[in-house]
């Protein structure tokens, strides 16, 4: 077992990813490197009564980017991508995650069990595409304005429907989500006032009112799993705070599917709380580009796959 000194003080945060950051053959190669990965890749077919692991590793795009499959894709690729690093002696001191991500950092956390969690992310994306079905809704990234200034073009916006700030991620980038016609309006305006607009690969419109029936059903079946207190802090996406008890983790994961994601806020309170090494734990690398926006002088490193493992190695060397 590998001795981690750095990476097991209360000042190492992992953050791990939400929907978008899903690609064909994610985790494939954690799968056929490591037996701890692979266990999970397998729980979790069990729970699903299928080969599920073969549309994450075979699956067209479109397919794997329903939202009822992206999502427990991304939990399983995640938590898998977390079991390798502890098969190493690496443990985190804090933990949060975008959106879904806060399922990951759970499951991490010890407050839900693999199981319950790979459940609970297949209907929160069956109850969040019910509730929108494909082309009803849309979200965009909004680059280049500043929070007020996008919450002002999604105000203007909002006579055409729905539209209104989603993930509040780090300075100078806002997801919108909403009516697609009305996200349509508020892209189209944050371009003539020279932003940059770009439509997010999602089948649905998250963090938003149409999303009210969605968080109805998912509280229901929150109510009917065993959540445990965190054996380490979760910061959660509803407040961007800490999170303690077993009711107020089951109140934020029905709340945050309609919530706009503090993204900023949370990184910057484990900031605050000590965090100084960030590592993004899961497909992708949007966390680490927007922690070093947040906070430029703060450390992150990213693990997704066994190429990266020799990077993360080299760095606690370092340190």
């Amino acid at each position: 077992m590998l001795c981690t000194g750095v990476f097991e003080l209360a000042r190492v945060a992992w953050v791990f990813p939400g929907q978008g950051s899903q690609f064909p053959g994610m985790g494939k190669q954690l799968y056929d490197s490591y037996p701890v990965a692979r266990e999970i890749f397998e729980r979790a077919d069990r729970v699903m009564g299928f080969k599920f692991s073969r549309v994450i590793f075979q699956g067209a795009a479109d397919e794997l980017t329903l939202t009822c499959n992206a999502q427990p894709a991304i939990l399983i690729v995640s938590v898998a991508c977390a079991m390798v690093l502890k098969s190493y002696g690496f443990r985190p001191g804090m933990t949060a995650g975008l959106s879904l991500g806060e399922y990951s950092a759970l499951v991490v956390a010890g407050s839900l069990t693999l199981e319950d969690a790979v459940v609970l992310t297949r209907k929160r994306g069956k109850y969040m595409q019910d509730a929108c079905p494909p082309g009803k809704g849309s979200m965009a990234a909004i680059t280049g304005m500043a929070f007020a200034e996008v919450e002002a073009i999604c105000f203007e916006s909002s006579r055409h429907g729905v539209v209104t700030g989603a993930n509040y991620n780090c300075p100078g980038q806002t997801v919108i989500s909403g009516e697609k016609k009305a996200v349509d309006d508020a892209c189209r305006k944050a371009r003539e006032r020279g932003g940059r607009a770009i439509a997010l690969p999602v089948s649905a419109a998250f963090h938003c009112a149409l999303m009210e029936p969605a968080a109805l059903r998912l509280e229901r079946e929150l109510g009917r799993v065993r959540v445990q207190p965190p054996s380490v802090p979760v910061y959660t996406n509803v407040t961007g705070r800490r999170i303690f008890t077993s009711e107020e983790i089951k109140q934020s994961l029905a709340e945050q599917v309609t919530a706009p994601v503090l993204w900023q806020v949370a990184v910057e309170n484990m900031i605050r709380d000590g965090a100084s090494l960030f590592v993004e734990v899961g497909p992708g690398k949007a966390l680490t580009g927007f922690g070093r926006r947040i906070d430029p002088g703060i450390p992150f490193v990213q693990f997704g796959s066994p190429g990266d493992l020799a990077n993360l190695l080299d760095f606690h060397r370092e340190a």
